[in-house]
């Protein structure tokens, strides 16, 4: 029997037929639920690549300025500077409040790993900045403080015939001690990269403050042990590595900085940080 033929073809219309039957049909109580749960599978997705979207723009601004904090040894007025990265700090912590808006009413464990690398980044860049003014380091409180954003909605009055009501409600967002640590890390390297832009301006004092601060956050880091998350156990390799180079360059400061012209210093350095064995901890 010949399948093929055009729209006459009997094959043809039955199939169409049970094609109308189907549509007709309501879906069964198998299909009802495979559908509720494409479109909580498509909701939870499309939120995710939103908080991915937005986690790049937290990074990329944090990382502009971490890049402009990097000025403030070479330049006379760094008051400008760091007034310029509050600026842009204000701006980033914008971004987490589009973070905290999408999060709102959600497990945020379900999309931890969307936005945190930008966390990171940004609690790198906010507590380099803290260094710089106070010579200290930031807490996980001061930085869930300023993470705090009124937010403007349109509620519904209580009687359908009224407008629209303005109103606002109040988000936060925490970042969580994970992400705490593992940005504080990361600013071991920033620190690293001051001592050597300082030691390059002449400045024989930061270096030594570098070291002992550098000291305290690798004792803290050292109580955590392995007992902490996983990659804020690999991060303590290179955390040893910046404590390493900040403490050799302490050490070529205080037994040869007399005898080397200042504006060698910095070339000095540079040349006996690649002598250190990186996978040689502290001792």
């Amino acid at each position: 029997m010949n399948t093929r033929g055009g729209d006459g073809c009997p094959r043809k219309k039955a199939d169409a037929a049970q094609d109308r039957d189907a549509g007709d049909k309501p879906p069964t109580p198998v299909i009802a639920a495979f559908k509720v749960f494409q479109h909580e599978l498509d909701t939870k997705h499309d939120k995710y690549e939103r908080l991915v979207k937005i986690s790049r723009d937290v990074t990329i601004e944090s990382k502009r300025t971490i890049f402009l904090l990097h000025r403030v040894t070479s330049v006379p007025n760094a008051e400008e500077i760091l007034n310029e990265a509050e600026v842009k700090l204000d701006g980033v912590r914008q971004k987490i409040g589009q973070i905290a808006e999408e999060l709102r009413g959600e497990d945020i464990y379900q999309f931890h790993r969307a936005f945190t690398p930008g966390i990171q980044e940004y609690v790198e860049a906010v507590s380099f900045l803290h260094y710089i003014r106070h010579r200290s380091l930031i807490s996980l409180e001061e930085i869930n403080a300023s993470l705090v954003f009124m937010r403007t909605e349109e509620v519904g009055a209580q009687d359908a015939a009224e407008t629209l009501l303005p109103g606002t409600h109040v988000l936060t967002f925490q970042v969580t001690p994970s992400d705490y640590l593992l940005g504080v890390a990361d600013l071991t390297g920033e620190l690293m990269r001051m001592c050597i832009s300082s030691v390059g301006n002449g400045d024989i004092d930061t270096p030594f403050q570098l070291s002992q601060f550098l000291r305290q956050i690798h004792d803290g880091f050292s109580y955590i042990g392995n007992t902490g998350p996983y990659e804020v156990s690999k991060k303590l390799h290179t955390l040893r590595q910046s404590l390493a180079k900040v403490e050799d360059a302490c050490y070529a400061l205080r037994v040869r900085g007399s005898e080397i012209p200042k504006h060698m210093l910095a070339d000095v350095f540079s040349s006996r940080t690649t002598l250190i064995d990186p996978e040689e901890g502290v001792v």
